[in-house]
């Protein structure tokens, strides 16, 4: 393949990829986003080991890890649950940060590469060592939050004493170590730089991820698929290589957008997020005389009662969490949803913007349970209608439907925005203990005289409710 046509096979890949995130904005075209995104990266790959910089010689090699590669990726697709998603989609990012960490190292030692001028010269290797420093980064906040997500690491926050102080520190020494990898004459002189800069930078992305919340990990999520995507974008500067540095622009940027919005939508400030210290594994101790845990006692409710206030409802809410992920419950509440339409009751479902463990988690999972489209809306778009509602079914979630956001000023989600299922006439939560969220706060639904809990795994408990609305 010649350079033209290599360039022209990457200006359509990145047309694909940019059609590709225009179809996975909306749920109707998401599929066909996916589509575009598979074509523009076969196109991409192929353009890349037929390309002129690809001698035959190293063609068995790449066509050896594509099939390495390849065959790992479709095992996780095969066995990983839609629950392990978002740890699986974190593990993902910290690989892309280890890529852009060895294409480094490996770009520094590269003695074939000659340079027309000093200034080419320190234009590469400053390229070098911002995209060790962002790969580092993405890989070790990576794997945390892949652990902090799958349950190995607590989800409260670490806060270590002065910690802002110890960032500001470990700035200082990648700024002065980077001055000393610009200025050393070869490449064992730069590499000991090199390599203390890469020892903070993963550091520096193990104690921000700790220091973040369980309530924020899903800002984590796309916040790490932001960088990812700009460390992409730095190995296209290192191999220069166009498509990479379009491609990881696009991955950047838009991550960057969707943690923007995330955040807004938690009513939280983006650089509070990164600087951490918002919700923890467990509550806090409350001290003599402070604020007191929600009184009063839960009333429960069976699957025959919650058949019953379903078959006699004219509007009924559901607001799926990450309880019915775990219960794989998602296409027994399509049936459900499914009998009560033709029965003439309007049944629709509530999605707050970070339920679950990433963003859109619930609306996958939703699809893949084929609920229309239609009767899927926002936060924002249901909020209003809570009042009008005869019923509304919480199915797993809890610090998103925690009415102590709006009415504790103490409290640690205090500010953000929930939805509003106690203003129904009845509430019914679907939960398997009275544990706290992964947020670690209290939740005062549970006690409000309009609510009833329905105990049980979330799968078995709809499975009744199912038969009972068939009887």
């Amino acid at each position: 393949m010649t350079s033209s046509l290599a360039t022209v096979a990457y200006i359509g890949a990145t047309i694909l990829f940019i059609l590709s995130l225009g179809g996975l904005s909306n749920p109707e075209t998401a599929r066909r986003g996916n589509l575009f995104g598979m074509v523009g990266m076969t196109i991409a790959v192929l353009a890349t080991v037929l390309g002129p910089r690809v001698t035959a010689a190293g063609v068995p090699y790449i066509v050896g890890a594509l099939v390495v590669g390849g065959s790992i990726g479709l095992f996780a697709a095969k066995k990983v649950q839609m629950t392990q998603m978002p740890e699986l989609v974190a593990l993902m990012h910290s690989l892309v940060g280890l890529a852009a960490c060895l294409v480094g190292f490996a770009s520094y030692v590269d003695t074939s590469t000659v340079f027309a001028t000093p200034a080419e010269k320190a234009i590469h290797e400053v390229e070098i060592y911002i995209g060790i420093l962002i790969g580092a980064v993405t890989f070790s906040g990576s794997i945390v939050a892949f652990g902090k997500l799958s349950g190995r690491i607590g989800g409260k926050p670490l806060l270590l004493p002065g910690r802002h102080w110890l960032n500001l520190a470990g700035l200082l020494v990648v700024i002065w170590f980077g001055r000393e990898f610009l200025n050393a004459h070869d490449i064992a002189s730069g590499m000991t730089p090199l390599l203390v800069m890469t020892v903070v930078a993963l550091l520096f992305g193990v104690h921000m991820v700790m220091a973040i919340g369980g309530a924020d990990m899903p800002v984590v999520v796309s916040m790490l698929n932001s960088y990812s995507g700009w460390a992409a974008a730095a190995t296209g500067f290192m191999l220069s290589n166009d498509l990479l540095i379009v491609v990881g622009a696009l991955v950047g940027s838009s991550g960057a957008i969707l943690s923007y919005i995330m955040c807004r939508a938690m009513n939280r400030n983006f650089i509070s997020v990164i600087a951490g210290g918002f919700g923890g594994g467990a509550p806090a101790p409350k001290a003599a005389g402070g604020a007191a845990e929600p009184q009063g006692e839960v009333s429960p409710i069976s699957a025959a009662e919650t058949a019953e206030l379903l078959r006699e409802s004219k509007s009924v809410i559901i607001v799926p969490g990450y309880g019915m992920a775990v219960a794989q419950a998602q296409h027994t509440v399509f049936e459900i949803t499914k009998l009560l339409r033709e029965k003439g009751v309007n049944v629709r479902f509530g999605i707050h913007p970070v339920a679950g463990r990433m963003p859109g988690h619930m609306n996958v999972l939703l699809a893949e349970a084929k609920v229309p489209y239609d009767i899927v809306l926002e936060m924002d778009e249901i909020n209003e209608d809570f009042p009008d509602t005869d019923v509304t079914m919480v199915i797993g979630a809890n610090d998103i439907v925690n009415p102590a956001a709006q009415d504790d000023p103490g409290s640690p989600i205090a500010g953000m925005p929930v939805l509003e299922v106690w203003k129904a006439r009845t509430s019914i939560v679907m939960k398997r203990s009275m544990a706290s969220g992964y947020a670690g706060v209290d939740n005062p639904l549970f006690y409000k005289d309009n609510n009833r809990m329905l105990f049980g795994d979330a799968k078995k408990m709809l499975d009744e409710v199912l038969g009972a609305l068939k009887a």
